[in-house]
């Protein structure tokens, strides 16, 4: 298990979330599954791992980490989660005993997996298994399952029997201490896996001392359902009937020196900013730079994984095109138009062809970054935030919809033009309509190396 704690980083203030679930889970109250609920990206992974060890460090419990992704392969949950809890216990007779025990429900499951053709009929009740059996005999041309169908039959039988020396077995383990299991990467696994997975945690492992923590995207987790079991299917209605309490991983916490919120990737991204050996110099965290952004950012929800991918093409960008580019001694209207390029192209490549090409849409630029037209007058004095002020600069620029962002008249297109200048102050020659586009296509083409 990775060696990562909140001591040791705690970037986004986590750690009492991560208190109160264990709280929750050395309480009398079930809980259990409990939902550390979370988009692709937003750190579920990390998170789980440092709940692991802060819980470790009281030494109360039994704690096993499953990667649910890299055990769907073997197609058999009950038997990935067996293999976890062996490895609790120690080489002896105590792990014999237990094997010995569990033996009926493992050999049980493989076989109605091996011999799939007949196990809709098992999974019936034992009461009404019988019935229609001849029928389904005859409409079964391998003679491999008709020979396996009566060894399967009194299996079956004996299912429950097995399954209740199982959950005897589990239950006199954590007499001593007890179990929690995480279960992580739950929402990458095929659908069939993800829901079968679950089913084995309700039906199998409903044994007092023995919990379970999933670390998924409770989104996909439906979706899995209904690709099962199909559309007509309740998604939410199922999982309730397996989970017990979820929670969704908070995306914000607060800053205590300000008393505001802070939004989790929008620190990521200043602290990998700040990090960078390319942009670590060049005050992409400050100012202008990180206000346009920190909004880009916001109102397209981007997860931390996709402010990690951001960051990574912001760096290549800088790489290809050098100090011209970002560096501290260009003004920041070209700066803030070339990041939009890479923005653009690390996230909406249909924006960037159609700049590319001489045929965006305003209208659909604006609605990227949560407009719809071009800021009105106040008073006197414009009300524009730095992204307003590049989307009215490309707008204005656009084959489609351009009139939304023009002026309403002589006075205030007057009041944007020395508005616009002042973001290209010290330039020495501003760029004119026509040519503030060029510097977001031009970031667009050098990822594109062209």
């Amino acid at each position: 298990m990775k060696n990562i704690t909140f001591a040791e980083r705690d970037d986004f203030k986590r750690k009492s979330v991560a208190e109160k679930v264990s709280l929750l889970l050395e309480s009398p109250i079930d809980v259990s599954p409990m939902v550390i609920d979370g988009g692709w990206g937003t750190g579920k992974t990390e998170f789980c791992l440092k709940l692991v060890n802060l819980i470790m460090e009281k030494d109360t419990h039994h704690l096993i980490y499953v990667d649910a992704f890299q055990a769907d392969h073997a197609d058999e949950p009950l038997l990935t989660i067996l293999a976890e809890i062996l490895k609790i216990l120690p080489d002896g007779e105590q792990r014999e005993i237990f094997v010995q025990k569990i033996l009926p429900t493992v050999r049980y499951s493989l076989k109605t997996l091996a011999k799939a053709g007949v196990a809709h009929v098992l999974k019936q009740d034992t009461d009404t298994v019988f019935e229609g059996f001849d029928k389904e005999i005859q409409q079964i041309a391998d003679k491999t399952i008709d020979s396996s169908v009566e060894s399967l039959l009194k299996d079956h039988i004996k299912a429950n029997e097995s399954l209740e020396t199982l959950q005897k077995t589990m239950a006199d383990l954590t007499k001593e201490k007890p179990i929690i299991i995480f279960i992580d990467e739950l929402d990458r696994c095929r659908p069939d896996f993800a829901v079968s997975l679950l089913e084995v945690i309700k039906h199998t492992f409903s044994v007092k001392g023995v919990q379970f923590v999933l670390a998924t995207n409770t989104n996909q987790l439906k979706a899995s359902i209904n690709h099962r079991y199909g559309d007509s299917v309740n998604a939410q209605q199922y999982l309730d009937k397996f989970l017990k309490f979820t929670f969704i991983l908070p995306n914000s916490f607060s800053e205590s020196t300000s008393y505001t919120n802070s939004l989790v990737s929008v620190h990521h991204y200043r602290n990998l900013v700040r990090q960078s050996p390319i942009l670590g110099t060049l005050n992409l965290t400050e100012n202008a730079e990180f206000s346009f952004i920190s909004h880009i950012i916001k109102v397209q929800h981007l997860s931390l994984r996709e402010v990690e991918t951001l960051v990574r093409y912001i760096e290549i960008y800088q790489q290809l095109s050098g100090e011209k580019a970002l560096g501290t001694n260009i003004v920041f209207g070209c700066r803030l138009l070339r990041l939009f390029g890479v923005v653009l192209f690390c996230f909406n490549k249909q924006i960037a062809s159609s700049l590319t090409q001489s045929r965006a849409d305003a209208k659909q630029i604006a609605e990227y970054l949560g407009e719809h037209q071009i800021v009105h007058m106040y008073e006197g004095a414009l009300d524009a935030e730095h992204h307003q002020v590049i989307l009215t600069m490309i707008a204005q620029e656009c084959w489609y919809n351009s009139d939304l962002f023009k002026p309403s008249d002589d006075y205030h297109d007057s009041e944007w033009n020395q508005l616009i200048k002042t973001y290209f102050r010290g330039a020495g020659f501003p760029p004119q309509k026509g040519d503030r586009s060029k510097m977001t296509v031009e970031a667009i083409q050098t990822l594109n190396l062209m």
